[in-house]
């Protein structure tokens, strides 16, 4: 950053000047803001009403005790980086200006007075005692999901939930015995009486809506592009669903893609193309997203899943966790409610790393989508998807299959495959055809023929795929069992789940 730079920057959200002759408790506020918040740069030895450069080698002893207010003045102490910008002061003598660098922290800072500052647009603004719960809960210095609910006992759990669940994990102990000696969904309080946990509630409540009236899903359809009130008001449906995570998010996937719209028309080649509004992947990953990660210490409104014609916003209470900020968001990941992401990857809706959201844009940047927009209201998340299909012009009475540019004629073999995939999805293709050679293996044709359709379509069935190559269903069956762990992998159950790639 330049000295002219430092001068006509507008103080914003990662950027403040102040004077050299501020007080270092007051210095203190702006720093644990930037440290709350998105990290920052602090210009020190600028007037931070006039801009006028004021400089700090005049004022060693001053600059000495400011240097020290990262250690003496905040809680946990902040590890503040600093540079140095030549220039010339007001008077015209050669001078330097301070740059400290704020990084944004996993923690909850407070100044010497215990006070927590977030930085919001160009102010340090002081949390009040809930918005500092929640942020501790956003950093993940506190869970909600392992806190008691209040009058709840193990009478409101549904056993058989936890019996299917500790099947999957292969726990050979009782159902009560696994939610007493496992993630604290049971345990003692200091009266020798046993609690539920958040977690478990939500997981294996019998009826958790009892105790969390908006720990629900609800989906809402408009007409049109806007949301309307009133005399205008343009809702046409309007759905909710209950009951325990799994089940929501099993029931509301299930609903929403009976509101998605699929256009088949004739392509090349006579072969009919079915094109989604929205990949069903993106669908089930956004409702998982918004279901595993809401803050449920919100109490004050459940999910909304909004459908408008252009697009879909998927509305969930609780900012973005952690240290996941939009700009990062597809390859860095952090749980806000670990038991909850858990439990969910038990049952294949969940990965590992949470690689999903990357898998989501890429399957998006496919169909020449945008990514999906993500912003903050208050405290609710927004995050809005575009649809992807667009209306082709007719042809005789039927829609034609507009192809991509580089999409040419390969030759004819037996009606079998004959278009060019695009070049993105030739790039895989070519990429796994590599990873084989590389294991002393050549992929035959079939198997070269089954992975294309699975890139086109992952949800593609074998039965599909047998119609399409014109060989046997069993052909397919082998064909994947020795591509299976190598190449591919099946990603949920088989039905209702879909093919991954192994590059």
């Amino acid at each position: 950053m330049t000295i002219q730079e430092i001068q006509t920057r507008k103080e914003d959200q990662t950027f403040d000047c102040k004077s050299i002759q501020i007080d270092p408790k007051a210095l203190a506020i702006p720093i644990v803001a930037f440290a709350n918040a998105d990290g920052g740069v602090i210009a020190i030895g600028v007037s931070d009403k006039t801009r006028k450069i004021e400089g700090i080698d005049q004022h060693i002893d001053k600059l000495n005790e400011l240097l020290r207010v990262p250690f003496d003045f905040c809680n946990p102490s902040i590890p503040v980086s600093c540079t140095y910008v030549p220039c010339q002061d007001k008077d015209g003598n050669e001078n330097r200006v301070l740059l400290m660098h704020i990084p944004a922290s996993s923690s909850l800072h407070t100044n010497q007075a215990d006070e927590a500052f977030m930085r919001v647009g160009d102010k340090s603004r002081k949390l009040t005692f809930d918005e500092r719960v929640q942020l501790m809960y956003d950093k993940g210095e506190r869970s909600f999901e392992d806190t008691a609910v209040y009058g709840a006992t193990i009478d409101d759990i549904d056993m058989d939930a936890v019996t299917r669940y500790i099947n999957l994990l292969g726990y050979s102990k009782s159902p009560l015995d696994y939610l007493r000696e496992n993630s604290h969904f049971v345990t003692t309080n200091k009266n020798g009486e046993e609690v539920v946990s958040v977690a478990c509630m939500l997981l294996f409540g019998k009826k958790p809506q009892l105790f969390f009236p908006r720990a629900r899903t609800r989906f809402i359809r408009y007409n049109g592009v806007d949301e309307k009130v009133g005399t205008e008001m343009n809702v046409i449906k309007d759905v909710t669903f209950e009951g325990g995570i799994l089940h929501q998010i099993e029931k509301t996937v299930e609903y929403l893609e009976t509101q998605v719209a699929e256009h088949t028309f004739l392509g090349q080649a006579g072969k009919f193309v079915t094109r989604r509004d929205y990949p069903k992947f993106v669908i089930q990953e956004m409702v998982v997203n918004a279901c595993c990660h809401r803050a449920y210490n919100i109490r004050g409104t459940e999910i909304q899943i909004k459908m408008f014609d252009d697009r879909i916003v998927f509305e969930s209470p609780g900012r973005l966790p952690g240290m996941v900020r939009p700009s990062n968001i597809r390859h860095t990941h952090f749980s806000r409610n670990p038991k909850i992401a858990a439990f969910l990857k038990a049952y294949h809706f969940v990965k590992e790393y949470g690689e999903g959201v990357d898998r989501m844009c890429r399957e998006l940047e496919v169909n020449g989508s945008t990514v999906p927009v993500y912003h903050t209201d208050d405290f609710i998340l927004k995050v809005t998807v575009a649809k992807v299909t667009e209306k082709l012009p007719e042809n005789n009475g039927k829609l034609t299959e507009k192809l991509p540019e580089n999409a040419k004629k390969l030759p004819e073999n037996n009606g079998k495959l004959t278009e060019k995939l695009p070049e993105n999805y030739q790039g895989i293709i070519n990429r796994i055809i590599k990873k084989a050679n590389s294991n002393g293996e050549k992929l035959k044709e079939n198997k070269i023929a089954i992975l294309r359709l699975i890139v086109e379509d992952p949800y593609i069935s074998k039965t599909d795929i047998a119609n399409t190559l014109g060989i046997s269903y069993t052909a397919v069956g082998s064909n994947i069992k020795a591509m299976r762990g190598k190449y591919l992998r099946r990603v949920g159950p088989d039905k209702g789940g879909f093919w991954e790639i192994i590059e």
